[in-house]
């Protein structure tokens, strides 16, 4: 069990290591509310690799990879993940829409 310091080494080493065994590999989330705590597992039961942190805007960060993996298993495990965005870009996207004749 490794706990990753980085948030970025640990997006990329989990994306990693669904790509290398998409069908045995699971995502957990578990949130302590007596420690205030959020941690993240990603494993395929050889390796297991676990995020820390105590943070609350990190769940903006735990959103979009929950987008990577969505997006990930829908799209196959080579789907380009690099137009994956978060909720705040999406939204962006659906306030430019509409902005014609009010009715």
């Amino acid at each position: 069990m490794v706990y990753l310091d980085s948030w970025d080494d640990f997006v990329e080493r989990s994306v990693q290591l669904f790509r290398a065994d998409p069908s045995a590999t699971r995502y957990v989330t578990k949130y302590r509310h007596c420690d205030g705590k959020l941690v993240l597992k990603v494993t395929d039961d050889r390796e297991c690799l676990k995020f820390k942190t105590d943070q609350a805007q990190d769940a903006k960060k735990m959103e979009k990879l929950n987008n990577i993996f969505f997006a990930l298993m829908t799209r196959g495990p080579d789907a380009d993940i690099s137009e994956v965005s978060g909720k705040e870009q999406a939204e962006q996207q659906q306030s430019k829409k509409g902005r014609g004749r009010r009715q």
